[in-house]
């Protein structure tokens, strides 16, 4: 049998897949997105940048934010009891309670 990979993309046709409609890169207000620390978050992974992205596992994770380091911002969520933190370009992340057309 052939190994399975095991690359931080592996397994992510559907995560990292956009619509027709939205291929492409997206408008340059989305690479400045400003969040402040304490507001909640959605890692929403955009698949045309790969900059700064989160591991996929971690699509749709509602996190806080707590800090900002250099151009991306570093927070922290629950996963099983245990605080995990990340860093994130601000292109992966959404303002949690706010609803966008395609992922």
């Amino acid at each position: 049998m052939v190994k399975s990979s095991k690359g931080s993309r592996a397994r992510t046709r559907g995560v990292l897949t956009k619509a027709v409609r939205h291929r492409g890169m997206p408008p340059v207000t989305q690479f400045l997105k400003t969040f402040e620390v304490g507001d909640k978050v959605i890692v929403r992974l955009e698949a045309s940048d790969p900059h700064g992205m989160p591991h996929p596992r971690y699509q749709g994770r509602v996190c806080t934010v707590i800090r900002k380091v250099g151009r991306s911002y570093q927070v922290e969520f629950l996963d099983g009891g245990k605080r995990k933190v990340l860093i994130a370009h601000p292109i992966h992340l959404a303002r949690a309670g706010v609803r966008l057309g395609s992922p």
